[in-house]
């Protein structure tokens, strides 16, 4: 019988999905209220991928990647979920996103993203939220599975998660856990 111990904490990673010119600033002074000061902010990239968020979000959408230096505990994924789904409700405007804010817990071997959408390969967590299993790295280099989305797979996002994994890597011993994080 194997026992039950304590996961190891993981990286938090936040995907912006945002119109170019939207003003972040409210939105990252959000974050550190609750995460504390980013420790990256990783490139602006065209996001041209699908136009599904273009009829919510309007045209010209940008993606951006931000993370924190404080680990957490990947069974508060689906909290961390229902704290950027309020958020992004906080910042809607006349009743359509302004932003859409993707969680996402990186560790050494995998990257996994939280969301309400059930299909076969996600994994219920509770209240709604699903966990996906995006990216696995093996042999030293991020590997798609059959669900992965395109932009998850591109030479762009998985350069970002390799300079995250490399963050994370180098504080693994040296950063707090997140057991007191107050998500407001």
């Amino acid at each position: 019988m194997g026992t039950a111990n304590d996961f190891e904490p993981e990286r938090l990673v936040l995907a912006l999905l945002y119109p170019e010119g939207f003003d972040l600033g409210p939105a990252l002074a959000a974050f550190a209220s609750s995460l504390g000061e980013a420790d990256f902010a990783g490139p602006r990239l065209p996001f041209a991928w699908t136009d599904y968020y273009e009829a919510e979000m309007g045209p010209g959408l940008v993606r951006g990647f931000y993370s924190y230096p404080r680990l957490v505990d990947p069974g508060r994924l689906a909290e961390l979920k229902l704290w950027t789904n309020e958020l992004e409700e906080r910042f809607s405007s006349e009743g359509r996103r302004r932003l859409n804010i993707d969680p996402g817990l990186l560790c050494l071997g995998r990257f996994s993203l939280a969301t309400t959408k059930d299909r076969s390969h996600r994994i219920p967590l509770g209240r709604g939220i699903y966990a996906e299993l995006t990216l696995l790295y093996e042999r030293g280099a991020w590997r798609s599975l059959p669900w992965t989305y395109a932009d998850w797979r591109s030479p762009e996002y998985l350069a970002v998660l390799g300079e995250l994994r490399a963050l994370y890597r180098r504080d693994l011993r040296n950063r707090p856990r997140a057991d007191d994080l107050e998500l407001a």
